[in-house]
């Protein structure tokens, strides 16, 4: 069950002042034990040091008994997954037994990471999906945020791309960004949502069918746990809820029982004026440092200068970038940049394909302001017709303008000179892009 909310104190500069009808609030229902870490005392110096790292250490009081427990079971699933796949017939698993499964994983370990070639909805769809589920086993152990992002930072990265994915195919760059930093987004959506549902009886439209269907959609790992406790009468994983009993109930008329497992589901028929289930309310009283408003994605488009080597001529790129604005100061994203360029050979008329992604920095200046100058650095790599073998190495440097809109919304003006070693060759880009940050954006 959750604990109660500490009591406010003066030192703790985390407590709102005060708690109004319109603060947020909610209602939940006893039965649903999961920790929340705004119900916890944590250290009085986090807003002084809001990006340290309480995942292994529990400092605050989280549950991580229930963490390391869920971690378990996904381990289990995945794992098991893999031994049912190598069991397949190669024409139906496309492994080559021959070669070895594991000789596979090396090799494409040791290949990785690379730009894959993933559809818009896997990556931008399937990707966070995952990347929340991640999210919510910590975030439903009593984490704040930012452990709970580097949690499924840990989990999506070297148990799924190094790790199970890497039995079939390359790690992708696009993914270890991807999906914890956008599953960070939906995990956080899911996880306020499933409480929400919860506070109104487990339904969504009066509906408990629609309630349960949603609940396992939000968080099937949580789901999959529950189900394996109720299939076995005890709690084997450490989920957030257990409806689960083991009682001797009577079968006949002259006393003789039997032990039977108790799924105690909730079916309502009528209007269910009569039902009133106990609920606790508390109050979410402290504030996060670090929430989904450090993440930005930003879209524009720009100018590339190409090195005379190339033999092709300049021209327009599309460029987006998905990363985490930390503070006024300073950011961290990767960026990509793409179009068609022609070659410069009279009549030819060819088009070849370019690319560009880098992880790169920002350190701003005059953060006072709402613009404010920045010196952007990085590296990554620049990439010809989408093949793998056909890449530059690139290191990049330039400067740039940000000028904040609102809390959500900024532009960015910037130009950067790119250099690479292996082909002696610069590159320059000016770009334009718009920047929106997520939840309530810039603090």
């Amino acid at each position: 069950m959750a604990q109660d909310i500490a009591p406010e104190t003066s030192q703790d500069a985390l407590f709102e002042p005060a708690i109004t009808e319109a603060d947020i609030s909610s209602y939940y229902p006893e039965k649903y034990p999961t920790k929340r870490w705004e119900n916890l005392q944590p250290a009085i110096d986090l807003n002084q040091t809001p990006y340290q790292f309480s995942l292994f250490s529990a400092d605050n009081g989280e549950d991580g008994a229930r963490l390391w427990s869920q971690t378990k079971s996904i381990f289990a699933y995945g794992f098991g997954v893999i031994g049912l796949i190598a069991l397949l017939p190669e024409d139906v698993s496309n492994w080559d037994k021959e070669n070895g499964i594991f000789n596979k994983w090396s090799d494409n370990v040791k290949e990785g990471p690379v730009w894959d070639r993933d559809t818009g909805p896997l990556n931008f769809i399937g990707h966070p999906y995952f990347g929340g589920v991640y999210y919510q086993v910590a975030r439903k152990s009593g984490y704040r945020q930012w452990d709970s992002f580097m949690y499924s930072a840990l989990m999506s990265t070297f148990y799924w791309e190094y790790g199970i994915e890497a039995f079939a195919e390359i790690p992708s760059i696009q993914d270890i960004v991807i999906t914890p930093v956008l599953g960070w987004v939906y995990g956080e959506w899911a996880f306020t949502t499933e409480m929400s549902i919860r506070a109104d009886n487990d339904e969504v439209f009066g509906s408990t069918i629609l309630g349960s269907t949603a609940l396992i959609l939000l968080d099937p790992v949580d789901s999959l746990s529950i189900g394996i406790n109720t299939l076995f009468g005890k709690e084997i994983i450490k989920a957030g809820t257990s409806y689960v009993s083991i009682k001797d109930v009577p079968i006949d008329s002259n006393g003789k029982t039997e032990s039977q497992i108790q799924f105690n589901i909730s079916l309502q028929l009528g209007d269910g004026g009569n039902y009133n289930p106990t609920k606790k309310h508390q109050v979410a009283k402290i504030k996060d440092p670090i929430d989904t408003g450090i993440i930005g994605m930003t879209y524009g488009f720009g100018e590339v200068f190409l090195d005379e080597y190339w033999q092709l001529a300049d021209d327009v790129v599309t460029e987006y970038s998905l990363g985490l604005y930390f503070s006024k100061k300073f950011s961290a994203r990767v960026s990509y940049a793409k179009t068609k360029l022609e070659q410069l050979e009279v009549g030819t008329g060819n088009e070849i394909s370019y690319e560009n992604y880098s992880l790169d920095s920002q350190y701003y200046f005059n953060t006072d302001s709402n613009l404010r100058p920045y010196f952007t650095a990085g590296f990554g790599e620049m990439m010809w017709e989408k093949n793998e073998e056909l890449k530059t190495f690139q290191v990049n440097l330039g400067t740039g303008l940000h000028y904040k809109i609102t809390n959500n919304f900024a532009v960015q003006l910037d130009w950067r000179h790119y250099y690479s070693s292996s082909s002696n060759t610069s590159e320059d880009t000016i770009a334009g892009r718009v920047v929106y940050l997520f939840g309530k954006g810039e603090r």
